[in-house]
């Protein structure tokens, strides 16, 4: 039987070892925690959101981005500091604007696939990650962001994806709980939120019972693969090991460019820094005061999630800094005022701030499939959508690896 490693324990390394698992291959897990789940699939927004599927290679973003450049609190901030990698990103960013469009759509219709299968995983397994299947409520205060909304509400419907415009009182009925003055909404009844690290951790724990290997703690220092073998030379506890497979997929995050450098191969992710927080519900009153519908505010760029009775998460902002994780007071700071503003009975007496960096291509999607040499696959850079497209692109990369008939 064929050996397979993934390295990444993240949301996209864990159900691509549960795909191919299924699938029946002899897979090993390779993962530098000790946990899986612990970097960017710890505490993201929770949304499994195909309404959010348009991608950001859009004039407007590149505006917007300049136009923030100089604000700390900006949804949307670049350091201006110029690096050949964030040049070369940028550069393929806006070679990619014109297939805006297609990718988009091509983006939804994935989204909407992969809903079945991870539900259809978690309800196989058992998994309890706070699942809420109450719809996405896109906010908006002003008519050119939503005319621009019902343009993108086009696009989602050509990939398959039905939401609605609804008035600032349908808006206040589907989430009585939400404060403020705004033009209008798109709701989107199918979309859902959940947690996305119990859910790798529920997932984790599977796939060992499937027969997987998972070797937690143990850093990649080195890749080669010769079109046969590929050599991966681990660091455990600062000693080196070499461990040889037949093929690997590489869903290591934003660790996956350094890799696919190794391979031969050129895979420009970029890391992307979002930050949340996690808002404790420590009262009744910020229990009764917390939304339950998930939304998204289209000003902000902010997104959230009610988890269980006494948690909710706010999410998003987008900044190009490098290989940063610091956690900065004045990224977090519009988090907190935000939930101030829009659910004034919230308490936030009790908040836990967290940032990770997300792996985003420059044309918004997936690197899914086959490098240079033929035993060498990708199932990374899913940038701010990795939750919602995960259980697709898992597989789609585990239907690529099943053997052809001259092969068995």
């Amino acid at each position: 039987m064929k050996t397979i490693a993934v390295i990444g324990g993240g949301i996209t390394g864990i159900t691509t070892a549960y795909a191919l698992a299924k699938q029946g291959f002899n897979v090993t897990v390779i993962e530098r925690h000790r946990y899986a789940g612990m970097e960017t699939s710890f505490a993201n927004g929770g949304q499994l959101s195909a309404s959010n599927a348009e991608v950001w290679t859009h004039w407007s973003t590149l505006i917007k981005g300049m136009k923030w450049m100089l604000k700390n609190d900006a949804p949307l901030l670049i350091n201006p500091t110029p690096t050949w990698h964030k040049l070369s990103w940028f550069g393929e960013f806006i070679a990619s604007i014109p297939h805006y469009e297609k990718n988009t759509i091509e983006t939804a219709k994935m989204a909407i696939a992969a809903r079945e299968y991870l539900f259809s995983w978690a309800q196989d397994e058992g998994i309890d990650f706070d699942l809420k299947q109450k719809g996405i409520l896109h906010i908006y205060r002003d008519k050119a962001s939503f005319t621009h909304a019902g343009k993108v509400s086009k696009l989602l419907a050509k990939g398959g994806l039905e939401r609605r415009a609804i008035s600032p009182d349908e808006m206040r009925a589907i989430e009585p709980t939400l404060a403020g003055t705004y033009y209008g909404g798109y709701f989107t009844e199918s979309d859902s939120t959940g947690d996305i690290h119990k859910f790798t951790h529920g997932l984790s724990l599977a796939i060992e019972k499937l027969g997987v290997k998972t070797l937690y703690e143990q850093s990649v220092e080195k890749i080669t693969s010769d079109g046969k073998l590929v050599h991966i030379t681990l660091d455990q506890a600062g000693r080196s090991h070499v461990a040889s497979f037949d093929k690997v997929v590489i869903c290591a995050g934003v660790a996956s460019r350094q890799l696919a450098d190794q391979l031969g191969d050129s895979v420009n992710i970029y890391p992307v820094k979002g930050y949340s927080i996690t808002v404790n519900l420590i009262d009744v009153q910020s229990q009764a005061g917390a939304p339950t519908v998930s939304l998204l505010d289209d000003e902000t760029k902010l997104v959230t999630s009610r988890l269980g009775i006494d948690r909710f998460r706010v999410a998003g902002t987008a900044e190009f800094n490098g290989f940063n994780k610091d956690i900065r007071a004045d990224r977090i700071k519009p988090l907190i005022d935000w939930v101030e503003r829009c659910f004034p009975n919230v308490g936030t007496r009790s908040v836990v701030p967290w940032a990770g960096l997300r792996p985003m291509m420059p044309n918004l999607m997936p690197k899914v499939g086959s490098g240079s040499k033929p035993n060498v696959f990708y199932n990374t850079g899913h940038g701010h959508l990795g939750w919602t497209l995960s259980a697709v692109t898992a597989q789609m990369v585990a239907q690529m690896m099943m053997p052809t008939e001259w092969e068995m």
